[in-house]
Parts: C-alpha cells; sequence; structure tokens
C-alpha cells in the first residue's frame, strides 16, 4: 500500500509539474514576448516620437466630426510599434523646415508620405520604401474638358502647390516659375483652387484622391505628370531605429498587413476597381 501511494503521489507531482509548465505557455502574450517569437527586434517600451503634419490626408488629418488624428500614418506605425515593442507619441510639425528639425535629432521619425530623394538623403535616413506613387494635376471639377498638354499650353494658368515639396519641384518641371503659387500646406493650396485663386494643383495622386472625397462635386484628377515616386519613413542620421522599423515593415509586407493598410488609405486599388 506505502509504494501504490508512494507512486500515486508521484504521478501527481509530475503532473503538477507538467500542467504548471502549460499554464505559463498559455500565458497572455505581452508586447516583448509577441516580438520573441516572431524574431523581430524588441525595443523594450521605448517611447518613439513621430512627426505628422495632421493636414496631408490620407497620410494624417483632423477627423472633422470627431477632431481626432486619422490617416495611414497613425494605423501604419502603431501597427510597426506593436511588432517591435515600441510606444508611439505623435506631434504635429510644419512641413516648412521638417529635414532640418529631423537632422536636427528633434524628432525619432517623420510620418508625412515622404517621398525619397537621393538630395534629401543627404541631408537625413530613410527606411525602405512602403509605397510607389505619382504626380498628378488636380483641378475643379467645372474646368471644363481640357487635358493636361492643352492646361499646360495655356498660360493664364496657375497651379498650387506646397512648398519645400517634391510636388513643388514637379510643377516647376512642368510650369513656368511665374505661373506657380507654393503654400505653406496642401490644405491652403486647395483652399485656393475651391476659390478659384488657382486653376489646379500638382499634388500626388493618393492625396488627390483624400481630397476629392472630402470634396467629391468640386475636384477632380485632369492627368497624371509623374508615375516613380517612391514613399518612405524618415529618421535622424545614423538612427538606430531605421534596422528595426524596416525589420517590422518587412514583416507587414510578407504577412500581408502593409498591402492591407494601402488599400484601406486608398494607397493603392485593386485591379479590378
Amino acid at each position: 500500500m506505502v509504494r501504490r501511494w508512494t507512486w500515486v503521489f508521484a504521478l501527481l507531482f509530475v503532473f503538477a509539474l507538467v500542467t504548471g509548465c502549460s499554464g505559463q505557455q498559455q500565458a497572455t502574450p505581452t508586447p516583448e514576448r509577441e516580438a520573441a517569437q516572431s524574431g523581430l527586434p524588441d525595443l523594450g517600451g521605448r517611447v518613439v516620437t513621430v512627426a505628422v503634419e495632421n493636414a496631408y490626408p490620407p497620410f494624417n488629418f483632423i477627423d472633422k466630426e470627431t477632431g481626432e488624428p486619422k490617416g495611414w500614418d497613425y494605423d501604419a506605425v502603431r501597427e510597426i510599434c506593436r511588432r517591435i515593442n515600441c510606444v508611439p507619441e505623435f506631434k504635429e510639425a510644419a512641413w516648412d523646415g521638417i529635414f532640418e528639425a529631423m537632422a536636427a535629432g528633434e524628432y525619432d521619425v517623420l510620418a508625412d508620405g515622404v517621398t525619397y530623394t537621393e538630395e534629401r538623403d543627404k541631408v537625413v535616413d530613410f527606411s525602405i520604401p512602403y509605397v510607389t506613387i505619382g504626380q498628378v494635376l488636380l483641378v475643379r471639377s467645372d474646368c471644363g474638358k481640357p487635358d493636361v498638354e492643352a492646361f499646360k499650353a495655356d498660360k493664364t494658368k496657375i497651379v498650387g502647390t506646397q512648398i519645400g515639396t517634391t510636388n513643388e519641384m514637379v510643377a516647376k518641371e512642368h510650369f513656368s516659375e511665374d505661373r506657380i503659387k507654393s503654400f505653406e500646406t496642401f490644405d491652403a493650396a486647395i483652399l485656393a483652387l475651391l476659390a478659384g485663386d488657382v486653376d489646379g494643383v500638382v499634388i500626388d495622386n493618393v492625396t488627390a484622391l483624400g481630397y476629392m472625397k472630402e470634396h467629391p462635386k468640386d475636384l477632380k484628377i485632369l492627368g497624371q505628370l509623374t508615375s516613380d515616386e517612391k514613399l518612405a519613413f524618415v529618421f535622424p542620421p545614423g538612427s538606430d531605429l531605421i534596422e528595426p522599423w524596416n525589420a517590422a515593415l518587412r514583416s507587414m509586407m510578407e504577412d500581408g498587413t502593409l498591402d492591407e493598410l494601402n488599400r484601406k488609405w486608398g494607397l493603392v486599388v485593386d485591379d479590378q476597381q
């Protein structure tokens, strides 16, 4: 009898050990554990300051109904931080002077639909690209039926854009400087277009669609100007965030999350649409 009870207690002890181990395995996953299991870098809950303009839909904007900030940047950055265990702290920043601010390390990341250029790469560092876009000419819906070439040939036509952007660079490639008005924000350029102060706005196709959703009866795309600009996140030179950020972006590309976000916010369009 003693041996039998000893054997029973031994079995119970082993069962308790096994149960205890399995209970630990089934614990609610923490960000640290998720990062370790996924093989992604773990930033240990580090706070990351993220510069956004809050005036560049669909990347970042203030929802007129709720007053809350929304957009692709917010969704994408939060997902990136979820994967590498960091905490995003979004800070509104003006576009003018933003590259100087990034070079000085005033922010950890710039998320504002930024186009990669070799010139900018001399001042700041970039992540891998997350989408390729093009520049278009956005006009009022009542402008008639001219094409882009006819619009360009009409020297009375004035175009607006945002100062210090690749959009402004493209505008200067297609129009003489006396026909270009550069504004501090794209919101201001769009308001000028709606008011008739300019006849068109040179803007990327994604943001153009964002403004067309806001003003569905008032705006339309007249035509394409470029089609090969790669957008990426921006970092101060030599930032230790670049590699973890890229690792998270690659994992989002691999599992389809990035494609879902791009389609949700209109950065890409389904082939059948």
